[in-house]
Order: structure tokens, then C-alpha cells, then sequence
């Protein structure tokens, strides 16, 4: 089977997704990280009435056209305590930023420009109709359509759809990814490996990758290289419902590489095999009933690297974020000569030098074994060479993937 290339693996991954997962009602104090199942429209007018934007005087503008001028104060209004009658003519009314203007006032005289003695206050400038005056549904009007289908919500979100009247949202549930981390040599976080073993990251990598997408991250341990341990994990799979498997390690055609042949003893259907990018070449997708299933290689950067490019967008096409096969790269320079690559597309791990009248310079790491969390770890962006791009000099256009922005 000949080399995929990156776009076409990802096409066909968000082409195999059935659809969005179901969606839920969520209170709108839970609603922090979820995803829209719904266009949210405003239940109000915000603000609902014209708003004072400053302190001072709500005034009829005609009256302070010619200053000084004196006018009666007659009264105040305050956020949540309004001034309900009218403003006549050569009257005023004390009020505070964000309280109710009252009808017959057009325009606010700032208490900078003002001199007030007893129930008097002197205008010293005059002011235009509307002067920091916001207007009744200056932010918003009543069923204005204010949140998308597919968006994620932030605190900025969150504030809006609150402001907005609303307790309860229509969410997407959080898809269930079942992550299952394989090989003998690999032991538990916290626990003593023996002299030939490791301790597993990739599996705390996807979770963390999973849920900061998302999703739901369900753990189903380290499973042996053995082929009944492995279809009893994939049962375990189904049992949960997972939406989307991911499975680390095992997936290539060694002596010891058993996922693909316990998967397919399951019954999967296989979409593709190997992929033309480094790191990450051994890469699986396919169809196990109604479950998604990617699996990733097991070196720590190859699954890291891959899931970025694939198991994220996975989980936000299942989530119905019509940005899931966004492409997130942005463009940098290089910070070295670059030699001419070969067939496959290269994601290197780079750091990044910065200014804000110019783009981020790349400086690849000179290290780049797909082994080597530490200089992953240490790096800022992933750096992208085109399967087939000439030698480039320092400082020529490339294109990077920021590794220290959030991923939705």
C-alpha cells in the first residue's frame, strides 16, 4: 500500500465520521468548554432601555446649547434605580454610568463639565443630542442570531449567551474517546519500570489532547502485545460507546505489532494504512460498527504529532464544528537553510523567535527523533516542510502550527 498524503488522510478520516454526536441541554453555568448543537439568539435587548455610558447629568441638549447654563436637578437615577418621569424643559437629573436615561433626556453633561450647589447644576459645555447616550440594543436586539452551531464556549461566549437571557443551551454531548495504550514494555505513571520498560505518556497525551477538544477521554489501561487482551480492550470499547478508539503503539506489521490483526479479527474496516508524514508514518484509520478508530504510532511525538493533525479534527467533526479540517497553520520564516525533503511531509519540531512588526522566524530543532519528548516539550511550533520542497534558505516563507495555542 503506497504512502497517503496528510490532506487526503484527513479528508478521509472527517469523511467517514457519521455525523454529529446527539445534543443535550446544558445550564449555562456548565456550559464552559462545550460545543453548540444550536444557533443561540438573544431572548432580550441589551441593553433594554438608552444607557447612561458615563457620571453625570442626563439634560435635554437644547437647554445646555448656550452655556453656562443652569439647570434644576430633579432627581436620580442609578443602575437598577431609574429616574421614571420625564425630564422637562431646564431640568436634569443626576445619574451614574449604566443607569436608565429618562424620556424627555437626549444627551449626557459629564460631571467634569458640570458645577453643581444644592438641587443647581452649571453646565460649562454643551453637548450634542446622544452624547454618551448607548442607545436601547446598542449590543444587541431580541432575536438577533448571536452564536453559531459548532462554536465552542469561551468566557467571552459564555458572557454573551448569559447577557443574552439564556439558563439553559443546547450542547453537542462530549464524544467518548476510548484511548488503549499497548506493549509489554510499558508501565503506569508512578509505577517502577523494570530494567526493559518504559513509563507510558502517550495515553496521558490523547486524553489531555481529547479533552481540551472536547471530548470525553476514557482510559483503558496498557494492554499487553497479546491478541486476546487486545480484542478483550476492544470490547471494553464498545462498552463504553465510544465514538472515536485510539489505539498507541502496535498498529504497524512487526512480529509484535498485533492492534491491526485484532482489530480486524473485530471486524473493523480498514480505510487506509501508512501515511506520507514524519513523524507518524504507521498511522491506521477505519470503521469498526458505529466506532471511529485511529491508530497512532508509539513513539510519544509520532501519536502527539498525529493526534494534532487527526484525532483533534476527529473529535470536532463529531461535535459538528464545521472548522474541524480547518487548516491551522499560519505563516513564519525560516531561521536556517533547510535541506530538500523527500516523499514525505515533515511536521519538525521548532522554536520560535518573535516580533510584533515582523513574522515569527522558525528555528527547527536540530534534534528530531520521534522519541524525544524533551525536545518537544521545549519546542513552540510545529514546522512544515512539503513532501518534495526544494532546499530553502534562512529566510524564506514557511508554514507553521503553533504548539502553545489552544487547539478550538
Amino acid at each position: 500500500m503506497s504512502l497517503l498524503p496528510v490532506a487526503e488522510a484527513l479528508q478521509k478520516i472527517l469523511a467517514a465520521i457519521p455525523g454529529p454526536v446527539e445534543a443535550e441541554r446544558v445550564p449555562v453555568a456548565q456550559a464552559a468548554g462545550r460545543t453548540l448543537a444550536k444557533n443561540v439568539a438573544a431572548t432580550r435587548t441589551q441593553p433594554p432601555f438608552p444607557a447612561s455610558a458615563m457620571d453625570g447629568y442626563a439634560v435635554r441638549a437644547a437647554d445646555v446649547a448656550q452655556v453656562p447654563a443652569s439647570l434644576r436637578v430633579v432627581g436620580i437615577s442609578a443602575a437598577g434605580h431609574g429616574y421614571a418621569q420625564e425630564v422637562g424643559p431646564g431640568e436634569a437629573v443626576r445619574i451614574f454610568t449604566g443607569a436608565p436615561v429618562p424620556e424627555g433626556a437626549d444627551a449626557i453633561l459629564i460631571q467634569e463639565n458640570a458645577q453643581a450647589q444644592g438641587d443647581t447644576v452649571t453646565a460649562r459645555e454643551s453637548v450634542a443630542v446622544g452624547r454618551f447616550v448607548r442607545r436601547a440594543g446598542l449590543d444587541f436586539s431580541e432575536g438577533e442570531t448571536l452564536l453559531r452551531a459548532g462554536e465552542t464556549l469561551d468566557a467571552r461566549r459564555l458572557a454573551l449567551a448569559a447577557a443574552a437571557g439564556h439558563a439553559m443551551l443546547p450542547m453537542r454531548r462530549r464524544p467518548r474517546v476510548a484511548v488503549i495504550a499497548t506493549g509489554d514494555e510499558l508501565v503506569r505513571a508512578g509505577e517502577a519500570p523494570a530494567w526493559d520498560q518504559i513509563v507510558a505518556s502517550n495515553g496521558l497525551a490523547l486524553a489531555a489532547l481529547a479533552l481540551e477538544a472536547g471530548a470525553e477521554a476514557i482510559d483503558l489501561g496498557i494492554v499487553p502485545d497479546d491478541l486476546g487482551a487486545l480484542r478483550e480492550a476492544i470490547g471494553r470499547a464498545r462498552g463504553v460507546g465510544a465514538d472515536l478508539v485510539v489505539t498507541l503503539g502496535g498498529a504497524s506489521v512487526g512480529d509484535h505489532d498485533l492492534v491491526q490483526a485484532a482489530l480486524r479479527e473485530e471486524g473493523l474496516e480498514l480505510g487506509f494504512w501508512r501515511v506520507a508524514l514524519r513523524p507518524g508514518k504507521p498511522l491506521m484509520f477505519g470503521r469498526l460498527g458505529p466506532m471511529t478508530v485511529i491508530g497512532l504510532p508509539g513513539n510519544p511525538v509520532s501519536s502527539i504529532v498525529c493526534g494534532l493533525l487527526f484525532v483533534v479534527p476527529a473529535i470536532r467533526a463529531l461535535l459538528g464544528d464545521p472548522a474541524a479540517g480547518a487548516d491551522r497553520s499560519e505563516p513564519a520564516v525560516l531561521g536556517r537553510d533547510m535541506p530538500a525533503n523527500d516523499q514525505r511531509q515533515d511536521y519538525l519540531r521548532a522554536r520560535l523567535e518573535t516580533a510584533p512588526d515582523r513574522l515569527p522566524v522558525a528555528h527547527p530543532e536540530n534534534r528530531q527523533d520521534s522519541s524525544m519528548l524533551s525536545v518537544l516539550g521545549s519546542s513552540e511550533a510545529l514546522l512544515i516542510r512539503a513532501p518534495h520542497a526544494p532546499a530553502a534558505k534562512a529566510g524564506e516563507a514557511c508554514r507553521i502550527i503553533r504548539l502553545d495555542r489552544r487547539i478550538v
